[in-house]
């Protein structure tokens, strides 16, 4: 299983001006694809702050590290520049990314969002790559996403506006995370039991999970109560659907039989 760990970037988040909802996507989109996240981390926009965590994730072994926002035109965006002082690398222009960038520029003149197609400094900026890197386009935006292998890990910079990190990753990107996760299989289960106290499934759950160290076994609910009822989730990933299934399904058959012996119900 590809262990994952995404680096959110950003001082409006740390202020709770902006919600991080990449991070949850991200984690929905690696789930579905067989992988793992093991770590996520929000930090400021500060060089030395984002370039410990690369390192860190590096050392963890980190497979795949997605690092999201800090790719744009102003000074506050370091994300590259500190992935390339991380990984021991130069920043240069990289011409692909220029092309990239310059190309969007002069899209957005003519439609007159932007006064001028030229290639200022700061638009130039976000062609400056750690050596090595290769830009993704950005459909929607002007920044490209950068990948960048890393030891044994490969680094995904992805821009921090939703619209255009989805757009990427359920485009450009797909060729690199089929190469990463194969085409491995998620698939996971709901059962809902009668039962108002958390404390009551532990055993069960317990029990079952430790038959099943390969399936992830977690229990939901909102308050206590009488009328409370949790939601079990059980979820796997495996090389096909079909094993992936059998997981699921053994898994379940088991966890039936646990509730059932502590006297627990299964809502049907």
């Amino acid at each position: 299983m590809i262990n994952v760990e995404i680096l959110t970037i950003g001082n409006e988040i740390l202020l709770g001006l902006v919600e991080d909802t990449n991070s949850n996507y991200l984690c929905r989109v690696v789930r579905g694809m067989g992988g793992r996240v093991r770590h996520i981390a929000v930090v400021r926009d500060e060089i030395d702050a984002i370039a410990d965590e690369i390192r860190a994730s590096g050392e963890r072994g980190a497979e795949l590290i997605f690092t999201c926002g800090g790719l744009g035109p102003t000074d506050d965006d370091l994300t590259l520049a500190a992935i390339a002082k991380a990984t021991d690398l130069r920043l240069e222009i990289n011409e692909t990314a220029k092309q990239l960038v310059e190309r969007r520029y002069q899209q957005l003149a003519l439609q007159g969002y932007v006064s001028s197609a030229e290639m200022s400094e700061a638009r130039l900026k976000m062609a400056r790559l750690p050596e090595g890197a290769r830009p993704v386009e950005n459909p929607l935006g002007a920044a490209p996403a950068v990948v960048l292998a890393s030891g044994g890990a490969r680094i995904v910079s992805l821009p921090g506006v939703p619209a255009e990190l989805r757009g990427i990753v359920e485009g450009p990107l797909q060729t690199l995370l089929t190469d990463v996760f194969g085409r491995g299989s998620y698939r996971e289960r709901q059962m809902t039991v009668e039962c108002g106290d958390e404390s009551e499934l532990a055993p069960a759950l317990r029990e079952v999970a430790s038959a099943h160290p390969e399936v992830y076994i977690k229990s939901r609910a909102s308050h206590f109560g009488s009328d409370v009822k949790f939601r079990i989730l059980i979820s796997a990933s495996g090389a096909s659907a079909e094993e992936t299934e059998n997981m699921i399904e053994s898994a379940a058959v088991d966890l039936t039989r646990a509730l059932g012996d502590a006297g627990i119900k299964q809502q049907r």
